[in-house]
């Protein structure tokens, strides 16, 4: 069995004894609402229980995602009107289903750079980190720099190289926006320690807006900047293709424009190519979200609650 809670469970478990108590002090005994309270909690930890065991193939890949996390990541300019980030998913989600067999790591960076997943063959483990991704929140960030991640990659690299006969591979996903005024930092570095991989560039000269969450109007709106008189204008980010072209140079991999997932065949081809033909199989076990089975009965207790409201209106 495992746990993905929503909210943590630490901060969950806080809020549902002091819903409790209240209710106790209120109601004294209320066993609808207290049962409504318990069933939330259980959903919220997002049990997850053994589904079946599949054969895996083990291969001789470490792949490492570095993503971009900042706020231009959600400027709708993927494949026409739809947030990079998106896109982003949709296509690491390829890659992994591709690399089948493979340990992959996760790193994201926007003020600064974190392992959100380290390297693991659990391919329900991969999904999940890439979906929890979102974008910094717009009161947080300092400005965009390509330069954030550079230490935390060569950690992960580096701790790669601890095992032997492994073939590090290496997608440094981002619009290549640099906002801050920092001058890029050479990525030769890096070059050593990886054996393929590629610069994804999302984004489009043209541009796109970025939609954020409005904490003062308590709804999603575009971000706005000033234009040179002042007024209030949407915010438009744009793809900077010379820093994405020079990472990918300093790395000595390939650069690709991402427009659509298939632009990833021919990289993926070629990483296919430097992976060890004799591998074990394995049984690993696969997972299921089970939270639904506990929505039917928070219904009944919601609508016999709703009955008891209206009875005492009535």
């Amino acid at each position: 069995m495992r746990l993905f809670p929503i909210i943590p469970i630490w901060l969950m478990l806080i809020i549902s004894l002091i819903m409790i108590i209240y209710i106790l002090i209120r109601y004294r005994i209320d066993y609808i609402k207290i049962g409504i309270i318990i069933l939330l909690f259980i959903i919220n930890m997002r049990i997850m229980i053994p589904k079946s065991k599949m054969n895996t193939e083990n291969n001789n890949l470490d792949v490492l995602f570095v993503i971009d996390s900042t706020i231009s990541m959600v400027a709708e300019d993927y494949n026409g009107t739809n947030p990079r980030l998106d896109g982003v998913k949709k296509d690491v989600k390829k890659i992994i289903d591709e690399l089948s067999g493979a340990r992959f790591s996760v790193i994201t960076f926007s003020n600064s750079a974190k392992i959100i997943s380290p390297y693991t063959r659990d391919i329900n483990l991969a999904y999940e980190s890439i979906e929890i991704i979102k974008p910094i929140r717009e009161f947080d960030a300092r400005g965009s720099s390509l330069n954030t991640p550079l230490d935390t990659i060569l950690k992960s690299l580096k701790n790669s190289e601890k095992k032997e006969d492994r073939v590090r591979i290496l997608f440094f996903i981002s619009d290549g926006e640099i906002t801050n005024n920092d001058t890029l930092t050479s990525y030769k570095k890096i070059k050593s320690h990886i054996q393929d991989g590629a610069v994804l560039g999302y984004g489009t000269k043209k541009g796109g807006r970025m939609k954020v969450y409005d904490i003062l109007e308590e709804k999603q709106t575009y971000l706005q900047t000033h234009d040179n008189n002042y007024n209030k204008i949407d915010a438009i980010s744009k793809i900077d293709e010379d820093n994405l072209k020079q990472i990918a140079k300093d790395m000595n991999i390939p650069y690709v424009h991402m427009e659509k997932t298939s632009d990833l065949d021919d990289i993926i081809d070629s990483i296919n190519k430097k992976t060890i033909s004799e591998y074990e199989v394995i049984d690993k076990k696969t997972y299921d979200d089970i939270y639904f089975y506990f929505i039917i009965p928070l219904l009944i207790l919601l609508l016999l609650e709703l009955n008891k409201y209206r009875r005492k209106l009535a």
